[in-house]
């Protein structure tokens, strides 16, 4: 294993990379402990509060056991620079939050369940 620092687009990054075959040209692969493991989106189902585009979450303006009403803002997400508020289409209590800030969601991925 060797630790690098790279810079993309002027921001630093610390990498472990593992050498497979240091005699050969070919390029390293970053090492398992480097590459995080994600867990795969959850699936929404009713009650589900999910997001409506690919975005990062800002913030979870809610917390579990919190007692929500229609329309009221859940999560804070971003994409293009651009906020985007998403809203619980029904009343009900959080009984899950699947996010948190800076994780990237997909479109239609469950992000809180309400019970």
């Amino acid at each position: 294993m060797k630790r690098l620092r790279i810079s993309v687009e002027g921001k630093s990054y610390d990498v472990e990379v593992e050498l497979l075959d240091e005699g050969s040209t070919a390029p390293a692969r970053p090492s398992s402990a480097a590459v995080a493991a994600k867990a795969p989106p959850v699936a929404a189902g009713e009650g589900t509060v999910t997001s409506p585009l690919a975005a990062v979450v800002v913030s979870v303006d809610v917390a579990i056991g919190d007692v929500v009403e229609e329309g009221q803002t859940v999560i804070t997400l971003e994409a293009m620079k651009m906020n985007t508020i998403v809203s619980a289409a029904s009343g009900g209590t959080v009984s899950a939050i699947h996010v948190s800030p800076s994780d990237a969601v997909e479109e239609g991925q469950a992000m809180v369940t309400l019970a």
